[in-house]
């Protein structure tokens, strides 16, 4: 024989053997299960909570359920969702602290029940949600002790002793709902600080690739940014070209993350650096037992590129077999990994980058051409260092900033040193550039960098061997220094070769030699035009007008 709690002498009324207390506990037992499948199916929060309203009415006989959730500002208690079947659904009606029934929560957090609800003064029913012959009750929903909200309910029936089951009942109902937006609110927080991390990110990265943060001011290279700019809008195909350590990959980045794939991944590959089976299990990935030691499937460089970019470096160095295959997925955007049977479709835009001579790789037979057709969509042309030497003092500055960060200090260049820089060949480019200043950094102690810390392992210079002279301690001829006051023109006829000339002396002779036409005193040098005209502007040499 079953036995029931009796909580007073009208609650338990026999009615076909059964307790009506006992009916309603286990009636309200299948509501919370109920309530609690709904709260956990989704964090979406605001969504569930009218699930929960219209549980509460349709499982547990609790109609006209009000969620009220409290304004950390103004600390007023809003309404949030309304369930009532036969009634309106939504509401903009507002509770302040001792404002009506409801308002008694926000002054004093407690569980409010009532028999029947017109017997309350203090009931306002601002909703016209209620009944007011029927019962009330109103608990609140807390979130660690703190005050977050209010549930409120009414019996669809009159005050018949079950009252206080049914208040106890919408408190663990209640309890269930701070819970829920306890972990809402986590996840939303949690959510909130990995977006604002993301876009600080995107910034950064957008900054540091961004175009207008790279250095060259020199004509062609601000050709170069142009173009870059302009194909970074679209799903071109680029080929980037120059020699080692002129910034290809530099630029590739700069079209990737200011372009719409910026959001999506930019994946790299050294085609140089790979043997052709390997490379091809890199980019196209393989599946599990495609060749000893592929214990599991992988995805390859195309699929994890997928939505964004994929840079190809060295593209010039794969060989003709592996081109073929390169060429199907640029034509067709599909591939199959290597073992496998299943053709795979990818959207990725590629921008390859070589320092070979891919027209003369084509005559001889060593490129495919249809693949060079299909990789120069659009060329970009990176001129190596030498041919830009006013770009040199700006490149430095940027590259002693980056150094001196990591060195945690501040770094600086003599004018002489930034004329030997000027006066090299740098056939390593700006990658050549970079380690000869980080190596000129570590001999520096107090941090500035004279021409006696500029060494090129290499010893090779732009000016003949003949005219090399240390400029750490320039002699001076005195009877051809322009401050010895020669007479015009004294100057012609000396070897311009001459070891004791100074640089300065030196461009001068040519000068006159040249009747001051700087093309050709640039030929007599050995120079490029570009290389002379920076020669005079930074040895403040007065150029004759004839």
């Amino acid at each position: 024989m079953h036995e029931h709690i009796i909580h007073s002498a009208d609650e338990c009324v026999p009615a076909n053997g059964y307790c009506r207390t006992h009916e309603l506990n286990i009636l309200l037992l299948a509501a919370l299960y109920a309530v609690s499948r709904v709260l956990s199916r989704s964090l979406a929060f605001n969504e569930t909570l009218r699930d929960v309203l219209r549980v509460l009415h349709d499982e547990a006989g609790l109609s006209r359920g009000l969620i009220g959730v409290v304004d950390a500002e103004t600390g007023k208690l809003a309404i949030h969702t309304i369930y009532n079947p036969d009634g309106p659904n939504s509401d903009d009606a507002q509770y302040g602290p001792g404002e009506g029934v409801i308002g008694l929560i926000l002054e004093k957090p407690r569980t409010i029940k009532l028999p029947r609800v017109a017997d309350e003064p203090r009931f306002l029913n601002r909703t016209q949600l209620y009944d007011p012959e029927l019962p009330f009750i109103a608990v609140p929903i807390k979130v660690g002790g703190n005050l977050q909200g209010v549930l409120a309910v009414q019996p669809e029936g009159p005050e018949d002793g079950l009252l206080e089951e049914r208040a106890q009942f919408v408190e663990m109902v209640a309890n269930l709902i701070g819970q829920s937006l306890r972990l809402s609110l986590e996840v939303a927080q949690e959510k909130s600080t990995l977006l604002e991390e993301r876009d600080l990110l995107r910034r950064t990265v957008r900054h540091q690739f961004g175009f207008d943060s790279m250095v060259g001011r020199s004509a062609v290279m601000r050709r170069v940014f142009d173009q870059a700019r302009l194909v970074a809008k679209w799903n071109t195909t680029v080929l980037i070209r120059g020699e080692t350590g002129t910034g290809k990959e530099l630029i590739a980045n700069a079209i990737h993350y200011n372009s719409p794939r910026a959001r999506n991944a930019m994946v790299r590959l050294n085609c140089a650096a790979l043997p052709e089976n390997l490379l091809e299990s890199e980019l196209f990935g393989h599946e599990r037992g495609a060749f000893t030691g592929a214990v599991e499937s992988r995805k390859g460089r195309f699929e994890q590129a997928h939505g964004g970019t994929l840079f190809l470096d060295e593209i010039g160095e794969v060989s003709a077999p592996f081109q073929a295959k390169l060429l199907r997925i640029l034509q067709e955007g599909e591939f199959e990994r290597v073992g496998g049977s299943k053709t795979i479709k990818v959207d990725v835009r590629i921008i390859a980058a070589t320092h070979r001579d891919l027209e003369t790789a084509v005559d001889m037979g060593d490129f495919r051409e249809d693949l060079f057709y299909r990789l120069n969509v659009m060329p970009l042309f990176l001129p190596p260092l030498r041919e830009r030497i006013e770009d040199i003092p700006e490149i430095a500055r940027h590259l002693l900033g980056k150094i001196g960060n990591d060195q945690k200090r501040k770094l600086s260049l003599t004018d002489m040193a930034q004329r030997r820089l000027a006066n090299h060949e740098w056939p390593g480019n700006v990658r050549e550039l970079e380690n000869c200043l980080e190596r000129a950094a570590v001999l520096s102690e107090d941090g500035k960098i004279d021409v006696d810390l500029i060494r090129f392992p290499s010893a090779r210079e732009r000016t003949p061997p003949r005219a090399q002279r240390s400029l750490a301690n320039p002699a001076v001829n005195p009877v051809f220094s322009p401050l010895s006051g020669s007479a015009p023109g004294a100057l012609s006829e000396v070897d311009i070769d001459d070891p004791n000339l100074s640089e300065k002396e030196r461009v001068i002779a040519a000068l006159e030699q040249a009747g001051w036409v700087q093309a050709k005193a640039a030929r007599i040098l050995g120079m490029t035009p570009r290389q002379i005209a920076y020669r005079i502007q930074t040895l403040n040499i007065e150029v004759k007008q004839f």
